[in-house]
């Protein structure tokens, strides 16, 4: 319970939080070369503290970098107001130095205590406050105020009127264009995320979604107050060797005859000459080019120096700063910098935002201890446990209860090599019996506020029970199965890649080789949408006609060889689910692969169809079949020989995932005890027979996006490198 009236403490802090600044009015200061945080305080009478508030990406000590738009306050804020722990750099004194940061004031006065005057009533005549008072007058700290006492009154310099006047409705209204998100927005106007969450309160917490058409509240740029007002601006570019009209036009997007009409030299001088000085307008951007189309976006991190960040995002400085001018005054954390769509380095992209990669092993917080509560089916109901014979061909003939047994043994493997890192995890286990009313029973006894996640249940009703009742406390809950809902799960981690992602990263993989290939499609009609997806994506690809009678189906042998071409690779995509129909096909493409024919087969989704025991291992390797898979084949690593060591036996697919699962959900938890904060900044996490990418969609939780492109070759089950 302790930790349910946390979470709604939160909800309740945040509720005030978000009517104060819907309240409060604000101005914004455009940064000048040379300005300190100290004057900028000064200028508009707040204090420090009260623009750090608003500025979260700003710390004290630091160099304002010029033509930053700082959100300003226009009321100012009580002295000495304590910042919110967020917003503290360090701790210990550091902490308390900064609790109390305070404007200088710019000079004195004195004032002489009258008769039945208070210091709320001084306060009051001199806009200021009491304890600014006590700050020059400390005797005032331990007696009373006496007539005729005469006190250091402190003169602030204040704003002018008319910056006082600017409010919320006086910023710009920014209209969201299709494929813009919020880092764009806040590289297109200077800002960091936190300024513009603080601009805009509604916007979700929880969630990066921007809708097209969406209205924001901006910054008002300098000068932008008056009416139609353009300003263009120049950089000065040096000529190199060799460089033309159109290579100018190319990289910076002006006509010749715009460089010869801003620079009369060029043609006095017969042309453009190595080492000429020459002015370039700087290109404007509309409202649709600073997109996910174009460009991907990474936030500076706080110490992160020009080395450090060129070597992580693979560019170099002087194209980094061409892309970005605002870096040539310098690198500040906080700062939103756009990099090419095609950009790679030492990074992952999610929604068009970098992530860093983070090595969770060596981020781990050992003074966390996660709670975990194990919600599976187990059906012991339907076990004697007396009777071990019994108890032996249950688990062998019972699906579930080999599918609980398998991802649970698992998991305990993983709980054992997390708390040799030193972590301690407290784990609670539950048999849910595979009934939803079972599931109600049992978690109307659970104080589920006290877990930091769910592991389970695996059957799509209780899955639905369980994140319906964990969502009121913010538990996470994940489902480390396929499953299907229809209803939204903004808690739900499903940690099994959906088909169609699967698919779309198969397809991806195949446009990287696709060249002179003759494709050839194989579709029954109940995957008729799939055809026409390959054919979208591949417009040259034939179509192999199948012979449907009644409850057989069987491919057109004579019409198929005529498909297949001597000159060229033939690559045929296999689509069915029937399990009839993939031995036939498999054996037939086997015995056209011959040394003038070369046949290779592929699926977008390899299902249980593939599985027969009729299809013959051999052709599949003859034919090096691929096809994308959510898992991998496991090797002798140190997962397997502890499971082996604690159980007798080498891990099914169940326990790979299980553990992989178990290991990766702890591992997060270890490092910030939130799963929904880590799976905003971590990238993929990978293990020993899956891998893990999570994607949040606004309504219906979280999904994994990783996959594997896995082949048969010589015999042997391979991945192929993405």
């Amino acid at each position: 319970m302790k930790s349910y009236f946390k979470h709604i403490g939160f909800a309740l802090l945040f509720v005030v939080f978000s009517c104060k600044v819907t309240a409060q009015k604000f101005t914004s200061h455009n940064v000048q070369q040379g300005e300190t945080l100290e004057q900028v305080a000064q200028k508009y009478g707040v204090t420090i503290a009260d623009i750090l508030i608003y500025n979260k990406e700003i710390k004290v000590g630091q160099d304002l970098r010029p033509n930053t738009i700082l959100v300003i306050p226009a009321k100012r804020q009580q002295a000495g107001a304590k910042l919110p722990d967020a917003t503290y750099p360090r701790g210990g004194e550091d902490t308390k130095e900064l609790a109390t940061l305070q404007e200088a004031p710019i000079g004195f006065t004195s004032h002489k205590v009258r008769r039945k005057e208070t210091l709320y009533g001084i306060a009051k005549r001199y806009n200021i406050t009491e304890e600014d008072i006590k700050r020059y007058n400390k005797e005032l700290y331990s007696s009373q105020l006496k007539k005729k006492m005469v006190l250091r009154i402190p003169k602030y310099k204040r704003p002018r009127p008319e910056d006082m006047e600017l409010s919320m409705d006086s910023l710009d209204t920014y209209t969201v264009a299709p494929k813009e998100t919020r880092w764009s927005i806040a590289h297109k106007y200077g800002i960091t995320i936190d300024s513009l969450l603080v601009l805009n309160p509604d916007l979700s917490k929880t969630s990066d979604y921007l809708r097209e058409g969406q209205e924001l509240k901006v910054p008002r740029k300098p000068g932008s107050s008056i009416k139609e007002q353009e300003t263009q601006l120049y950089r000065s570019y040096t000529v190199p060797p060799k460089m033309n009209f159109y290579q100018l036009e190319r990289q910076f997007g002006v006509k010749a005859e715009e460089v010869v009409r801003l620079n009369p030299e060029i043609s006095e001088r017969g042309g453009l000459k190595e080492g000429m000085v020459i002015r370039l307008p700087e290109r404007k951007l509309d409202p649709g080019d600073v997109n996910t189309d174009n460009y991907i976006f990474y936030e500076v991190k706080p110490k992160q120096t020009e080395f450090s960040l060129t070597r992580k995002l693979g560019i170099g400085y002087r194209e980094l700063l061409e892309l970005n001018p605002a870096l040539k005054d310098g690198l500040k954390a906080g700062m939103v910098l756009k990099l090419p769509k095609t950009q790679k380095g030492n990074f992952e992209v999610r929604n068009a935002l970098v992530l860093d990669k983070i090595d969770l092993m060596d981020s781990i917080n050992p003074a966390v201890k996660p709670k975990v509560l194990f919600l599976l089916p187990f059906r012991l109901d339907r076990l004697n446990m007396g009777e071990k014979e019994s108890v032996k061909e249950a688990i062998t003939k019972r699906n579930d209860v080999k599918l609980s047994l398998g991802l649970y043994s698992g998991a305990l493997i993983a709980v054992d090599s997390i708390a040799e890192l030193g972590i301690s995890v407290d784990v609670k286990t539950l048999d849910n019996e595979l009934n939803l009313n079972k599931t109600k029973e049992l978690l109307s006894r659970e104080s589920l506020g006290e877990y930091n996640a769910i592991f389970g249940p695996l059957d799509a009703l209780s899955i639905k029970e369980t994140a319906v009742r964990a969502s009121g406390v913010e538990v996470p809950v994940v489902a480390p199965i396929p499953v299907q809902s229809n209803i939204s799960l903004p808690n739900v981690f499903f940690t099994y890649t959906p088909q169609h992602i699967l698919r779309e990263q198969m397809l991806t993989y195949m446009d990287s080789l696709v060249t002179d290939q003759n494709i050839i499609i194989i579709a029954d009609k109940k995957n008729d949408t799939v055809q026409k997806m390959l054919l979208q994506r591949f417009p040259q690809a034939k179509v192999a006609e199948l012979i449907e009678e009644e409850k057989n189906i069987s491919l057109d042998l004579e019409k198929f060889v005529e498909l297949l071409s001597p000159e060229q690779e033939n690559w045929v995509f296999l689509e069915t689910d029937n399990e009839k129909l993939v031995p036939s096909v498999s054996s037939i493409l086997n015995s056209s692969n011959t040394e003038e024919v070369k046949v290779r087969m592929f699926t977008t989704n390899r299902n249980r169809a593939f599985d027969n025991e009729a299809i013959s291992i051999t052709h599949l390797s003859n034919l090096r079949f691929t096809y994308p898979s959510v898992s991998r084949e496991v090797a002798n690593n140190a997962f397997v020989k502890r499971y082996q060591e604690r159980f007798g036996d080498v891990p099914d697919r169940f326990a790979v995932r299980g553990f992989d699962v178990m290991y990766d959900l702890l591992l997060k938890l270890a490092y910030k005890n939130d799963l929904f904060a880590i799976s905003k900044i971590i990238g993929e996490t990978e293990y020993a027979g899956n891998k893990f990418s999570y994607e949040k969609d606004p309504a219906s939780g979280y999904f994994n996006q990783s996959s594997y492109i896995i082949t048969y070759e010589e015999m042997r089950i391979k991945e192929l490198k993405l």
